[in-house]
């Protein structure tokens, strides 16, 4: 296991720059347009401008990748990164920042699609499980202390976003000082929306209603925060506690659904998000250990909901076939957080910073029951094609690389490699001639 993670050291070290910028920017930027004084609304574009880019570059960056190679996109992609976190300091205006966030959210994908690429060459089927959990492990540990530089900052002076430049600048490095071969060509995204809704509804109704949670508490969940008063550490812990939530009951829950109907369980964590949500807009924050607490049990359900959606599709599926489903659900949860923010950010304008959870409160009631009205109209698959559950990385947007370097992409995962199949009477007299 050691000597596995030290193969791909370079790469984990590149990727937790780049995720330390990632988390860093994801919290300054709302925060620093709140004071501003600019609108919910503006500042839900800027997150509707960076889930845009995001989800194009997923289908762009692999045909770059293809032209010029692996280093020099990415070489580009980081400078295109760090270019957008100084512009913000220099062009303060919401209109500007819409397009710069949109250039960040593609540079940002096609910075996953590329390390990850290098990682998924480096693995094998037999320590891929384990390279993946370190993987997660690292994004979040590096989203979660970048969100903790900002209290050390003043949001409303140019510091911030250098520093944020400067550390994405560290990422380039270890990929670019490596001896390493350049790896196989990025995964073309490939899916078919109306096949995917037919194999498997309550997935794909359920991937729409995660992406539009998830776009609300990433992109609006600092504005809720600052218009209520938190401090910067206050609402860097609000972020931190759900995640650590998100990171803990992954497993019991994803367990949990590998034991019974997973839509049993999705009706089950969207009762605990209606009511997490519900108490969390009528009670606020000025008793702050009830809020965090409340936060700590809304991330138990908040991340793990795309991981369950993700799971149910390929139990309706061929073991070759979850790269080509995972992709086709990430574009789903992509399109969600293009409009998620722009919806949300109305309703806070309209009637104050609570109406994102009861927003929230409203999708995971509709992910509840959606799913249960889907238990009444299909049976449940056979435990012979069930997958397995698998944590993903709290507050960690996927790409279709992030799928082949899941261990579930391998079509013989689960098998028992000791299991030999049966031999039948013609091998038998094979083997005897």
């Amino acid at each position: 296991m050691i000597q596995s993670v030290r193969s791909v050291a370079s790469l984990l070290l590149s990727t937790f720059f780049m995720l330390a910028a990632v988390g860093l920017s994801g919290y300054l930027i709302p925060i620093r347009a709140v004071e501003e004084g600019w609108s919910t609304f503006a500042i839900s574009l800027i997150a509707t401008g960076y889930a845009i880019a995001f989800t194009a570059s997923c289908i762009i960056t692999p045909r770059l990748v293809l032209r010029v190679g692996h280093v020099r996109v990415f070489g580009v992609l980081t400078t295109m990164m760090a270019m957008s976190f100084l512009l913000h300091s220099l062009l303060v205006h919401p209109m500007a920042w819409v397009l710069i966030r949109a250039l960040a959210g593609f540079s940002i994908a096609g910075g996953y699609m590329i390390i990850e690429s290098w990682l998924n060459e480096k693995v094998s089927n037999e320590n891929r499980g384990a390279l993946f959990s370190v993987y997660m492990m690292v994004t979040m540990s590096a989203i979660m202390l970048g969100q903790y530089v900002v209290p050390f900052g003043d949001v409303l002076g140019p510091t911030l976003f250098m520093v944020c430049a400067l550390i994405c600048s560290l990422a380039i490095m270890p990929t670019a000082l490596s001896s390493a071969q350049s790896p196989q060509p990025l995964t073309q995204v490939k899916f078919d929306v109306p096949a995917l809704y037919r194999r498997s509804p309550a997935a794909v109704i359920g991937t729409l209603l995660a992406g539009l949670i998830a776009s609300g508490w990433n992109g609006l969940g600092p504005v809720y925060a600052s218009q209520l008063g938190l401090t910067t550490t206050e609402g860097a812990s609000m972020l931190a506690v759900a995640m650590i939530g998100g990171a803990i009951f992954q497993y019991p829950l994803g367990r949990a659904s590998d034991r019974m109907d997973r839509r049993k369980v999705m009706i089950f964590a969207g009762i605990v998000g209606v009511v997490t949500c519900g108490m969390t807009a009528m009670f606020g924050v000025e008793n702050r250990m009830m809020f965090f607490a409340l936060m700590l049990v809304l991330g138990t359900v908040l991340f793990p909901i795309y991981s369950l959606n993700v799971a149910h599709a390929n139990d309706h599926a061929e073991a070759d076939e979850f790269v080509e489903v995972s992709s086709g659900l990430m574009i789903i949860y992509g399109v969600a957080t293009m409009i998620g923010p722009i919806i949300i950010g109305l309703a806070m304008d309209w009637l104050g910073p609570y109406a994102l959870f009861a927003a929230m409160a409203i999708c995971f009631a509709t992910y509840s029951g959606h799913a249960a009205w889907r238990i009444s109209r299909r049976e449940q698959p056979s435990e012979e094609t069930r997958s397995d559950f698998l944590m993903m990385a709290p507050m960690r947007e996927q790409t279709p690389q992030t799928a082949e370097l899941d261990p579930r992409s391998d079509p013989a995962y689960g098998d028992d490699p000791e299991e030999e199949p049966e031999e039948t009477e013609a091998d038998e007299t094979s083997r005897t001639l």
